[in-house]
């Protein structure tokens, strides 16, 4: 993908040179998929039964379409949801509550703040926090009031990878967007990020550490 960094682990103690724009689920909130146990017992599931996305692609075909772009991934957590006779927010509640910052990648939030500190701009571009998850939700958070800006999608009618969705991210950066890095675990918004003039760095949950590497090299570079 261009634009994609490659690791480099002789940079992590360099200094910040770029603006870093994050997405939220994935790369900072835990995805689903690795809080299958916790959901599996409030909905009195046997252990295993949730399928596993990314940690085993072959037995999920249907997030194999969602990566595809063949569904949205509303349609994809809908279609998870509904045999339980839930709408998303309702599923996912099984997932993240209680809330609180051991939802939250603790490598991804350090780096937020190092982005703060070497006086370089740290924003959010997350296409579903509030359809997801609700204000009381939110508030035990700490990285989300870390954000400076914080563009939530599911609120101005453009979802990433809509153009639309990165121009508003990059207008409230304030800044060049070859100057920003940003980092989703959806390849195809890396793709429109790039495209948008962004250096894309994708976070790919099942290899979480080689991911922030990529991410702190694309950032020191």
């Amino acid at each position: 993908m261009p634009n994609d960094a490659e690791t480099n682990p002789r940079t992590e103690h360099c200094a910040v040179r770029r603006h870093a724009l994050f997405d939220f689920g994935g790369p900072l909130l835990l995805t689903p998929f690795e809080l299958n146990a916790a959901a599996e017992a409030a909905f009195g599931l046997a252990p295993g039964s949730l399928p596993r996305g990314p940690f085993d692609p072959d037995s999920d075909p249907r997030w194999k379409a969602w990566q595809a772009e063949e569904i949205t991934e509303r349609d994809y957590w809908s279609a998870r949801a509904a045999p339980l006779g839930l709408d998303i927010a309702g599923y996912m509640r099984a997932f993240f509550e209680p809330s609180g910052d051991h939802l939250i990648r603790a490598e991804m939030a350090a780096i937020v703040s190092e982005v703060q500190a070497a006086g370089k701009r740290a924003g959010l571009l997350t296409n579903d926090l509030s359809a997801f998850h609700g204000p009381e939700w939110r508030e035990p958070i700490s990285v989300l009031k870390l954000f400076d800006p914080l563009v939530d999608l599911s609120l101005t009618g453009h979802l990433k990878p809509h153009p639309m969705a990165y121009r508003t991210a990059i207008d409230a950066m304030g800044v060049a967007p070859s100057e920003i890095v940003f980092i989703d675990d959806q390849r195809y918004n890396v793709a429109a990020a790039v495209e948008a003039g962004l250096i894309g760095v994708w976070f790919d949950p099942a290899d979480a550490a080689g991911s922030i590497g990529r991410f702190r090299t694309a950032l020191h570079g």
